[in-house]
């Protein structure tokens, strides 16, 4: 089983529409990939799923922003990570995915994010897009 931790714009991306992140969470399902997070990406998750600019993403869903977070709180497993004892990144929010992904033991971190991307993997951890986490899945 593949062990995975989304960044914050995987999850709303695959909360809201239905492209490759959202195909990703539907392999939940089949055991192929479990899912982790922690308080930190859920309070960021908290914080932009209503904003304006998601507004009408989220009411075509039929659902409330509180919702959508516990439907994605019963996908993952939370766990509590250390601080990194350095940045990595150039955003903390960066860090605060890849401290998720170390106390998680995952293999892969999903991310759209260009600065967490350029990183290519972190210790033994692959860094890719929701198309390639697809790729690895088949």
């Amino acid at each position: 089983m593949l062990r995975a931790v989304a960044d914050t714009n995987i999850v709303v991306s695959a909360l809201l529409w239905r492209g490759a992140p959202h195909r990703l969470f539907e392999r939940l399902d089949t055991g192929a990939i479990s899912l982790y997070t922690s308080a930190s990406l859920l309070a960021e998750l908290a914080d932009v799923l209503p904003r304006r600019k998601l507004a009408r993403a989220v009411r075509a869903t039929g659902k409330s922003v509180p919702v959508l977070i516990a439907e994605y709180q019963s996908l993952a497993r939370l766990v509590r990570p250390r601080p990194l004892p350095e940045p990595v990144s150039r955003d903390p929010d960066d860090d605060a995915v890849i401290a998720c992904a170390i106390a998680a033991r995952a293999h892969l971190i999903v991310s759209g994010d260009k600065d967490l991307r350029a990183l290519g993997a972190f210790r033994a951890i692959r860094i890719a897009t929701p198309a390639q986490a697809l790729a690895f899945l088949s």
